[in-house]
């Protein structure tokens, strides 16, 4: 099995996602985050997740067994006894300089330094180390134990054989990975990112209430949840960045983000995580 041993650094949402698909595909992953904290309740919910994939047949293996080969850190340096590491920090393009400078520094020569960002170019992070041709975008979609997808995108000087292994190893973890270009966004974001942010303009300006805006695009356009349930699941948060970096990539005033998201977010109202954003959620998660 090539990449036995993987560092996956976040440990949000994503980033303990993407440690469980690479953990229960028989590999070793070093889960860092910078407070104990956050590593521990990602630990939890890697798992909870386990333990209703096992309720539901789904596992091979037992779940603890699964969940012993992810071990925590603090200290991003570990990556130096892994071949590739996963980035799933927050949507900060100097954050992730930072991060992949230090990645630069201490991974072994032929190591793959992958991006799980939803927007930022990947190009400009690989610009900041010595080996761009080894960085590569892994862009997992949520909840990654459970979806399919993984785009894969090129910077501009990545290398066919990295990209060739990358598509390979999401293959191994049982995703579908397909390649796409360098642009902001890439597919998914450009796509799905105006269409919440429409569907924040639609409030705002009363053309319907959260809810029939939500219905209409789920029985009219067959969307498994609609635009505003998402936006509140992705994080509005995420959505406001990701909105942010396709009006500056692009120039475009199209892109420009609905003052309501704005709004919501500085007031920092920003969905599920919060229990608030264009909805209410209880302690359950229902929402209101």
């Amino acid at each position: 099995m090539k990449h036995q041993n993987v560092t996956v650094i976040g440990s949000g949402t994503m980033g303990n996602g993407i440690a469980h698909a690479f953990a229960q595909s028989g590999r070793h992953v070093q889960l860092v985050d910078v407070k104990q904290d956050f590593l521990d309740r990602a630990l939890t919910t890697i798992g909870k997740n386990l333990d209703r994939q096992h309720k539901k047949g789904l596992l091979k293996e037992e779940p603890g067994a699964i969940l012993a080969r992810v071990t925590l850190a603090t200290d991003p340096e570990v990556a130096a006894k892994s071949t590739i590491a996963v980035e799933a920090i927050p949507e900060n393009r100097d954050l992730k300089k930072d991060l992949f400078r230090k990645l630069d520094r201490v991974m072994p020569a032929g190591a793959i330094l992958a991006t799980n960002t939803s927007s930022i170019s990947i190009t400009e992070i690989a610009a900041v180390t010595k080996r761009p041709d080894a960085v590569i975008g892994m862009h997992f979609m949520n909840p990654v134990p459970v979806m399919k997808l993984v785009e894969i995108i090129r910077g501009h000087d990545t290398s066919d054989s990295v990209t060739a292994e990358t598509v390979d190893l999401s293959r191994d973890l049982g995703k579908i990975p397909i390649e796409v270009s360098d642009y902001p966004g890439f597919v998914s974001n450009r796509v799905l990112m105006p269409l919440i942010n429409e569907a924040a303009f639609c409030l705002m300006e009363g053309v319907a209430k959260k809810e029939a805006i939500d219905e209409i695009m789920k029985l009219g356009m067959g969307h498994p949840m609609g635009p505003l349930t998402l936006a509140d699941f992705i994080g509005l948060d995420v959505c406001l960045s990701i909105m942010q970096v396709l009006v500056d990539g692009f120039g475009d005033q199209r892109y420009r983000p609905c003052p309501l998201l704005k709004r919501l977010v500085a007031a920092g109202h920003l969905g599920r995580k919060t229990n608030r954003g264009f909805y209410l959620y209880d302690a359950e998660g229902k929402a209101s």
